[in-house]
């Protein structure tokens, strides 16, 4: 028996790279994305029942946006507007006239967090590192109560990382 020599088979691959690349560009020219959601942030109630102090605390509230509006109270005077740059200033007065001074962030549930930050920033260069957030009270009931904000959770800003 005689066993010629075979000739070697060559397959041409071209065309299978030009059908993957082709392939691919149909796919990528007639996906359509899903467009991006936005999530939803639920913000923890207070469960505290500890009550706003009647004196020796400044209450700072942050309007709803877009305006942001900032108010400034200091217990028993009624609240004034009072713009971010005049914050720093009327907070080392305070502090100077009453060192037990306490202060108190009350923000709308609205308001944006890039405002509340602000705040944060001056209160820590004033050297006032601990100061209260004001929150709606939450029953254990389960049920959130929308009225005046009744509770206080100290915060200490030397443990909270952005």
């Amino acid at each position: 028996m005689a066993h010629g020599k075979h000739k070697p088979v060559m397959i041409d691959m071209t065309p299978m790279v030009d059908i993957a690349f082709l392939l691919l560009i149909f796919f990528m020219a007639t996906t359509q994305f899903k467009a991006p959601e936005s999530i939803p942030i639920l913000l923890p109630e207070s469960h505290s029942v500890i009550k706003l102090p009647e004196s020796d605390v400044v209450i700072l509230t942050v309007g709803p946006k877009p305006e942001n509006s900032l108010f400034w109270r200091l217990e028993p005077q009624p609240e004034v507007s009072i713009e971010l740059s005049e914050m720093e200033k009327a907070l080392v007065e305070a502090r100077i006239r009453n060192p037990r001074l306490r202060i108190a962030i009350k923000a709308h549930k609205d308001a944006e967090f890039g405002v509340i930050s602000d705040m944060m920033e001056i209160l820590q260069k004033t050297n006032n590192t601990r100061f209260n957030l004001v929150t709606n009270f939450e029953d254990d009931g389960g049920g959130s109560s929308d009225e005046e904000p009744t509770s206080l959770r100290p915060v200490n800003h030397d443990l909270v990382r952005r």
